[in-house]
This record gives structure tokens, sequence and C-alpha cells, in this order.
């Protein structure tokens, strides 16, 4: 059995003083996955014993930044996929293992004024560029905080946020559109009807008590792996950030 875990830490640092490292400890994934690490190489040492670690920071500090932490190590690895703005926001990590790829990403927000929409959806072309050439070769697990809610049941409330960040129809048709080219977003494979399943919510008074929150950290897979798919979760009652952790697990032979 394989155990992965991606979660968005919101600041790394911050996080280790609210207890990331009970939780890691805990849930003793095989690759753990960061988001939004928002720390320079040198400015934290984890202790992570049985573990390599490989860190895409952002040149800007204390902004964007991904992590991957794997107990196998990998065949091979390699950091964004040559679009230059997103090299330097430590956006994108892609290993191979003998089985799969894990592509790990931060996905780019298109911003409240929808500033950087456009920005945003050449991402998502390239992105699905990246991880249908890596399914050509072997299946792919593409997991991270995706920044999109892609159907109404994804977030409490669908109408009023309809059309804006990550509620927008071309961020959910590029979602669509990646799902219509092999690929399963894994927790909805397992609960297409669940509500108030969410991943993501607003650090405004009482709202993640109230669970008015978005589902916007997945993990997505290749059609081939489906029958390796043994269970897809979300650990809401995880504290430490404005996002809860994922996890997948998967059956390999």
């Amino acid at each position: 059995m394989l155990k992965l875990v991606s979660w968005n830490v919101n600041g790394i640092r911050a996080c280790v003083k609210k207890g990331f490292l009970d939780y890691f400890q805990e849930v003793n994934a095989d690759i753990f996955c960061l988001q939004e690490s928002k720390c320079q190489e040198g400015q934290i040492e984890l202790d992570l014993e049985g573990y390599y670690q490989y860190w895409n920071y952002a040149v800007k500090k204390g902004y964007s930044g991904t992590a991957v932490f794997t107990k196998e190590k990998p065949l091979s690895i390699k950091y964004g996929v040559g679009i230059d703005e997103e090299e330097i926001e430590g956006r994108i990590i892609t290993l191979e293992f003998e089985e799969f790829f894990l592509v790990n990403v931060y996905t780019p927000n298109a911003q409240r004024d929808l500033a950087r929409l456009g920005y945003r959806l050449s991402w998502e072309d390239r992105i699905l560029e990246h991880l249908i050439e890596l399914d050509e070769i072997k299946p792919v697990v593409y997991c991270g905080d995706l920044n999109v809610a892609h159907q109404d049941i994804d977030l409490k409330n669908a109408k009023s946020n309809r059309g804006n960040s990550g509620v927008t129809d071309e961020e959910r048709g590029k979602m669509t559109q990646l799902l219509g080219e092999g690929f399963i977003d894994s927790y909805r494979y397992f609960y297409p009807e669940r509500e108030g399943a969410y991943t993501w919510w607003s650090y405004m008074s009482k709202v993640r008590e109230r669970n008015i929150g978005w589902r916007i950290d997945y993990f997505i897979v290749s059609n081939r792996l489906q029958e390796k798919l043994v269970d897809a979760s979300i650990d809401a009652h995880v504290l430490g950030s404005d996002h809860c952790p994922i996890t997948l697990e998967l059956k390999l032979d």
C-alpha cells in the first residue's frame, strides 16, 4: 500500500509551530507533498528521518514554494515545466518513480480582480501538456492546491461565488478538460455526491467552525490507476493552516 499526503501549509515555518510534525509522524505517509512553503533555502531544517527532501523555492521571499518528502528515492527530479514565471515562483516538482510520475503543484491564483486569469489559463494549458507527455510514458499522480472549486458541490456558497477567482467558468472548464483527457479526481471517484467536503476555509471569524469552505486541493490520477485506488480522504480536523491535508491510498503491484 502506498500512502500519499498533500497539504498547502500556508508557510511551513508557521505550520511547524502549530503541530505539523505531530501530524507528519502520525500519518506516516510514503510521500508527503507541500505547497505554499513560503521559505528560502536554509530558513528551516526539518529532521524527517527516513525521508528524502526535495524543495522548489520561490525567488521572492515568503512566497509560494513547494516540497516533496519521500521514503523512496525517485529515479529523477524536475523543477518547473519551462514557463519562466512559474520557475521563479517554485510552483512545480515532478518526481519519477518506478511505477508512476508524481507532479506536485501550487497553482497560481487568478486573484480577486482576475488580474492573473490569463496567466492562470496559459499555466493550465502547459500543465495539461506536461501531464499528457508524462502519461504517455507511465501513469501520473497529480496533486496539490489547484485553486479551483470544480463543481458547485465543491464549495459552500456556489451561487454567490460564481465568477470569482477559483470559480470562473474558464478555470472550471480547464479542470473539466483535464479530466476528459484521461484523468480521475480521486476524491469524487469515491465520494461523488458527498457535500461539505472542503479543504480550504477563509480566516474570517467562525468560517471554519461553520464549515463554510471550498474543495480546492486534489489528488488526480491517470485513468489506468483506477483499479489501484484504495481510498481518498480529507483530514479536515487537522489545523495549522487555512487548508487541511488530503490523502490518497494506492495499491501498487
